[in-house]
């Protein structure tokens, strides 16, 4: 029998990148703010987006 998996809305989804010093998102996403909070440098600052529209949250 298939595993039932819990149905999420997209439109719900947080995206976490860091915006670097040069004004350019990082080349990655990462799976929690933490994550991201110890990936970034001090000058730079953790951005959340919704991966639908990838509009700021």
């Amino acid at each position: 029998m298939p595993e039932t998996v819990a149905w999420v809305d997209p439109r719900e989804q947080i995206e976490f990148s860091v915006l670097l010093a040069n004004g350019r998102l990082a080349g990655r996403r990462f799976a929690s703010r933490e994550y991201a909070e110890r990936w970034a440098q001090p000058d730079e600052q953790v951005v959340e987006y919704k991966l639908v529209c990838e509009c700021a949250v």
